[in-house]
C-alpha cells in the first residue's frame, strides 16, 4: 500500500468513528495528516529540482538525506529549518570551539552540518534509536566528515565531565528529557560550555523555567521563540499556491518550543 493509499484509508476510517471531525482535537489531527501528505509531495519537488543538496542557510550545500528519522524533511532541504538559530549558529562557528555535543541528533543535520562548518572540531553525536544513529554514520560519511563525527547511543547527566576543560558548544533536543541531562549539580563542566537547547514544556510543564533557573548562576540566557519564516523560496516553490509555501518550512511542531541560548559569563 502506498503511502497515500494508507492516509485515504485512515480518512476513511475516521469518517466512520465518533467523535466526528468537526470536533477541534480530531479535526487537528485529520488536518496534520493531510498536511504531512502534502509535505511529502514538496519534498519530491524539492528532490527533482535541486537534488538531496540543502539549498541554503548556514549548511547550504551539504548533501542531505531521502528522508529524516525524525520531524520534517522539507525545511532542512530549503535551509528554513530552525532559521532562529542561523544567527547564533554563524557566530559560533567563528568562535573556534574545539568539541560539539550533540543530543538527540536524529540523522545529523545539526551533528555533520556543524562538522563541516567547523573544520577543526571533534563532534559527538549521541541518539537512543538505533534508525537515527545508523543515519548519522551514513550522512557524515556522505559529506567527508565520518573521521570527526562520533556517534553514540546513551548520554547521562554527568556525561560532560568527560569533556571538561574543553571548549565545548553543545545542542540538545531530547523531547523534554533536557530536564534530566542538563544537571549542572552533576555535571560542573557544564559551567564552562556553551548550550543551544530546545526546551519541551509541551512535554515536561515547568521545563524551560528550571532550566533557566539552573543555568542563570554561571550563563547569559537569550531565549528564542519561533518567528515567520523569511529566507527566500526558490522560483519554483514562490510560483505555488501559499499553502505549499507554508507546508514547505512547516516544521510539524505541535506547540511552541523554545530554544534557549546559553554562554557561559565571562
Amino acid at each position: 500500500m502506498t503511502y497515500a493509499e494508507r492516509v485515504v484509508q485512515w480518512l476513511r476510517e475516521r469518517l466512520d468513528r465518533e467523535p466526528p471531525l468537526s470536533q477541534p482535537a480530531e479535526l487537528n489531527m485529520a488536518l496534520r495528516v493531510l498536511a504531512l501528505w502534502r509535505a511529502s509531495a514538496i519534498v519530491d519537488a524539492y528532490v527533482r529540482h535541486h537534488g538531496q543538496v540543502i539549498l541554503q542557510g548556514p549548511f547550504a550545500g551539504m548533501a542531505y538525506l531521502r528522508t529524516a528519522t525524525e520531524g520534517a524533511l522539507a525545511p532542512r532541504l530549503l535551509g528554513t529549518y530552525e532559521s532562529e538559530l542561523h544567527p547564533h549558529i554563524e557566530a559560533f562557528a567563528r568562535q573556534g570551539f574545539e568539541t560539539v555535543i550533540d543530543v538527540g541528533c536524529a540523522e545529523g543535520y545539526y551533528a555533520v552540518g556543524l562538522a563541516r562548518l567547523m573544520p577543526d572540531a571533534m563532534v559527538y553525536a549521541y541518539d537512543i534509536e538505533a534508525q537515527a544513529r545508523a543515519a548519522c554514520v551514513a550522512l557524515a560519511e556522505a559529506n567527508g566528515v565520518a573521521d570527526r563525527v562520533m556517534v553514540g547511543e546513551t548520554f547521562i547527566p554527568a556525561g560532560f565531565e568527560a569533556f571538561e576543560g574543553q571548549k565545548c558548544l553543545v545542542l540538545m533536543d531530547v523531547e523534554g528529557a533536557e530536564d534530566d541531562l542538563l544537571r549542572p549539580d552533576l555535571s560542573p563542566a557544564l559551567a564552562a560550555m556553551t548550550l543551544i537547547v530546545e526546551t519541551h514544556d509541551v512535554y515536561r510543564p515547568g521545563n524551560l523555567a528550571r532550566l533557566v533557573e539552573r543555568f542563570t548562576p554561571t550563563h547569559d540566557i537569550v531565549r528564542l521563540d519561533t518567528q515567520p519564516k523569511t529566507l527566500p523560496l526558490p522560483p519554483w516553490l514562490a510560483q505555488s499556491g501559499h499553502l505549499d509555501q507554508l507546508l514547505a518550512v512547516w516544521e510539524w511542531r505541535i506547540k511552541p518550543t523554545p530554544w534557549l541560548v546559553m554562554t557561559p559569563k565571562a
